[in-house]
């Protein structure tokens, strides 16, 4: 008898063109002409972020200023900040940063955006909706606690009076990584073409993921920032929020990933975390076939017993999970759930707690 061949794993399918290299911490790596790579850590499990400078020029009064377009900025603290000063010491040829483009409004993308404007005099470029989405969360208005979210888990399962408290005291989380907003923005939007260093670079937004991701194509260069829309190891987190207690985020990211279809497969992808990487087509077919994977899952746990969000976690996730993994976790069981939910497969009932159960119909 032969033996069974090892499974293949889904990132040997893709082409690193740079292999195990990765840039030190306040050191760049250049993946193609005028496009720098750059690296910031995270306080979390996902311990690390990719920046990108693009070389860049603009009109001034006395002629054509040269410098850098910055394309997401970190999560704010000592750490980021000190990093983005051995950058502007060793990596910027003494030119300055001339815009600040923010894919998304998460922490890790938004976080140090107020001090780079601030401290280049540059314009934050990024959609009005991300943007207006990061002034109410580090505001407080809204954010991934408090008593409106606490309302939210509970009614989708998560009932344990200890993690209940947790999560209503969970009322700075946003604005503890990202204090402050730049006062002013440029508006992006699906199609805005950016001049950057004299290439155009082509805005292609995505939903499901935030509420107006913006990733950046390039033709004559073959290169896309994908931000988190495509990332080459693990799935983007698409969730329903406390905002939005009924939305459809799977639904919306399924169908975002299919603006990339157009896209030569030979494009270079710059994610915001793991390696850069070449076989776009395959990677969003991955991700299409890894979550109709837990559709089913899904589906086959609901035909045993009706179900809540909660329940959910261990078919959907198969590792332990600790309290803030959970948060997230909650919200991606939430969208799977209403995915099934709004296409006709599942119906959904409270049961005498309020919690919200679903079935097959």
């Amino acid at each position: 008898m032969t033996a069974a061949s090892p499974p293949v794993s889904l990132e040997s399918q893709l082409s690193f063109p740079l292999g195990q290299t990765l840039p030190e911490l306040g050191q760049v790596l250049q993946v193609a002409p005028g496009i720098l790579w750059l690296r910031m850590n995270l306080p979390f499990a996902l311990d690390h972020i990719n920046l990108w400078l693009l070389r860049d020029e603009q009109d001034g009064p006395h002629g054509p200023v040269q410098g850098w377009t910055a394309v997401d900025c970190g999560v704010c603290n000592d750490n980021t900040q000190a990093a983005w000063e051995k950058i502007f010491a060793s990596a910027l040829e003494g030119l300055p940063i001339l815009k600040v483009v923010v894919t998304h409004m998460h922490p890790d993308h938004m976080g140090m955006a107020h001090w780079l404007c601030e401290r280049w005099q540059a314009p934050l470029y990024i959609s009005s909706t991300e943007f207006q989405a990061a002034l109410l969360a580090s505001s407080g208005g809204t954010n991934f606690g408090g008593p409106s979210t606490q309302a939210f888990f509970a009614v989708n399962g998560w009932t344990q009076s200890e993690d209940q408290l947790q999560v209503g005291a969970r009322v700075s989380y946003y604005a503890g990584m990202v204090p402050l907003v730049p006062q002013t923005h440029h508006r992006l939007m699906h199609e805005t073409v950016l001049h950057i260093g004299g290439r155009d670079w082509r805005c292609i937004s995505g939903f499901g993921h935030s509420p107006e991701h913006m990733a950046l194509y390039c033709e004559p260069a073959r290169v896309l920032i994908s931000g988190d829309m495509v990332l080459p190891k693990i799935s983007t987190n698409v969730s329903v929020y406390a905002q939005e207690p009924e939305g459809n985020a799977l639904a919306l990211f399924l169908a975002s990933l299919k603006k990339f279809d157009d896209l030569p497969e030979d494009t270079l992808v710059l994610p915001s975390h793991g390696r850069p990487f070449k076989g776009l087509h395959t990677r969003t077919s991955q991700l299409h076939a890894h979550h109709q994977e837990r559709l089913e899952e899904v589906m086959q746990a609901c035909a045993v017993k009706a179900s809540s969000a909660h329940d959910m976690l261990p078919v959907i996730f198969k590792r332990p999970l600790n309290f803030h993994q959970t948060t997230f976790a909650m919200g991606e069981s939430v969208a799977h759930l209403h995915l099934l939910w709004y296409s006709g497969q599942l119906k959904r009932r409270q049961d005498a707690q309020g919690v919200w159960r679903f079935s097959p119909n």
